[in-house]
């Protein structure tokens, strides 16, 4: 039996969905331990801010700490993980956002060209040693 072009793109794209929710598990033990350790430790948080697609710097309605030095990715106080950079006009200028949860990955800026690329557990690392600026 011959299956058909959308019967394999349907498949692939099946356990593509299945890597990414284990890889998704994977990463939100890592967070879970990080927001467990820098509690521990008393490291405060900072009201997080996002950056709509034209630029513009909003505040957001969560706390955490920021993962990368362009404050693009963060993790908040209760566990989420959170790309900062959002949809937005004017009134998000005004009001600020809601940020939705992402969902984790264990590769920080995947694909990206930016030279702020790599593991999950590393960037949460810097963090808690102090490398990562959290002040805008």
């Amino acid at each position: 039996m011959t299956s058909s072009r959308a019967e394999d793109a349907r498949r692939r794209l099946e356990l593509a969905e299945q890597q990414a929710r284990r890889e998704a598990g994977e990463a939100q033990v890592l967070i879970d331990e990080f927001v467990a350790e820098a509690r521990r430790r008393g490291m405060p948080t900072v009201p997080l801010k996002a950056r709509t697609l034209d630029g513009h710097l909003v505040k957001t309605d969560k706390r955490g700490w920021y993962l990368r030095q362009n404050h693009s990715i963060a993790i908040d106080e209760d566990v989420g993980y959170h790309y900062l950079v959002v949809p937005g006009g004017f009134m998000e200028r005004i009001r600020g956002v809601q940020l939705p949860g992402t969902q984790p990955t264990l590769v920080i800026g995947r694909g990206g060209r930016d030279g702020e690329t790599g593991y999950l557990r590393e960037f949460l690392g810097w963090v808690l040693e102090g490398r990562v600026n959290q002040k805008d």
